[in-house]
């Protein structure tokens, strides 16, 4: 169940993707417990708070209709019948249907706490846990977020970024992005890290207060995209003029064939002699 005591360290970056130092993991928190029971009850009551438990469906007491005997009781042939809106009738009442109802599942605070604390010791274990300094946001802004991602290479993969504290720029930077997903440390749950495919701490929420360090702003899609248009440009051009000066060559042998085939075609056009048989013509009578 629980393995022997570990020391893990966690790559270092930047809020702009620039690599520093690995720091060490706390190692209250990181100390290699992975408990797989616990992560799976813990998984399992979160999944059912989640459900809403409205689905219902109407008896035969409430469906409309029905107060009136179908037909009497004996002499008909038929079936004795007391409602058009029993259950063996169409549009009757459904026995034993959903009737709104809580799903909810309790699971104690140690409990929860020891799921959680598995789920970051297994994101550990697979290097999956990065330290980001500080997130100095000073406005919200997708892109800066979204390059920060592309830096790390955790493109088109699942990223659970954990602010100290509500960040409500980091936040809203991060609420476009389908795969990302931005909140405060205090309130991840074994849920979320199992979750995710990478987990980004900012540093004090770990209790690492990181100095600054030189950084670089990564360089904007569209700016990449522009200096590489001019290469672009230019091979296309160098395409181009291949493309023509193979053409000129292959002119003249173009032109030798298309004379060969106009003679060829100016034969065949004349008539062919006319052959004569060898018996008379019949005449008419």
């Amino acid at each position: 169940m629980a393995d022997t005591t570990q020391t893990f360290e966690a790559a270092a970056y930047t809020a702009n993707g620039t690599a520093r130092e690995h720091v060490a993991l706390p190692g209250t928190l990181f100390d290699g417990t992975i408990n797989m029971p616990v992560m799976h009850q813990a998984v399992k009551a979160y999944l059912a708070n989640q459900r809403q438990g409205n689905a219902a469906t109407k008896t035969r007491g409430l469906v409309a209709g029905g107060n009136q005997k179908p037909w009497r009781q004996k002499g008909t042939g038929r079936a004795r019948q007391g409602s058009i809106r029993a259950p063996q009738w169409v549009g009757g009442g459904t026995v034993f249907g959903p009737i709104p109802r809580s799903y909810a599942q309790y699971v104690p605070r140690q409990v929860r706490a020891l799921a959680r604390k598995s789920a970051f010791n297994a994101r550990a274990r697979e290097g999956a846990v990065m330290v980001i300094d500080r997130f100095a946001y000073d406005a919200p802004k997708t892109a800066r977020l979204a390059a920060l991602v592309a830096r790390l290479g955790l493109e088109g993969r699942k990223v659970l970024i954990l602010t100290n504290g509500v960040n409500e720029h980091v936040y809203l930077s991060g609420r476009n992005l389908p795969a990302v997903h931005v909140m405060p440390y205090a309130d991840v749950s074994a849920y979320h890290v199992l979750w995710s495919d990478a987990v980004l701490v900012e540093g004090g929420a770990i209790g690492h207060e990181l100095p600054p360090v030189a950084d670089t702003e990564p360089e904007p899609a569209a700016k990449r995209e522009k200096a590489a248009k001019p290469a672009r440009q230019k091979k296309t051009a160098r395409e181009a003029a291949s493309k023509k000066t193979a053409a000129k060559r292959e002119a003249p042998a173009k032109k030798k064939k298309k004379t060969t085939t106009a003679r060829a075609k100016a034969a065949s056009k004349k008539p062919a002699a006319k052959k004569t048989s060898g018996k008379p013509k019949k005449r008419g009578k």
